[in-house]
């Protein structure tokens, strides 16, 4: 699984009811043909990071078929969550 492209946007909270930030991730994810994942129209990752009193962690994420604009019931293993949370706060300290 590579990231190609991303877009973030920091989320407001009107209500205040949320700690901390909110960080809505968009990434264009590419994977090899053989992988399950796998979309011929491609596959975006959205997910939204929670930042408080300095530490990140992934909220909510969920998968997204281009073509069908729907999510798919995929999870990210242990490993590939680590990466994406590093890639995410790596883009917040820009």
């Amino acid at each position: 699984m590579e990231i190609i492209n991303y877009e973030v946007e920091k989320l407001q909270d009107p209500t205040g009811i949320l700690a901390g930030e909110r960080y809505e991730y968009t990434m264009a994810i590419q994977v090899d043909e053989e992988d399950e994942l796998y979309r011929p129209g491609g596959l975006d990752l959205r997910l939204i990071l929670a930042v408080e009193d300095g530490n990140a962690r992934i909220a909510n994420y969920h998968f997204i078929d281009n073509d069908s604009e729907k999510p798919l019931d995929f999870a990210l293993d242990e490993e590939e969550e680590q990466e994406v949370l590093a890639f995410c706060k790596e883009r917040l300290a820009e």
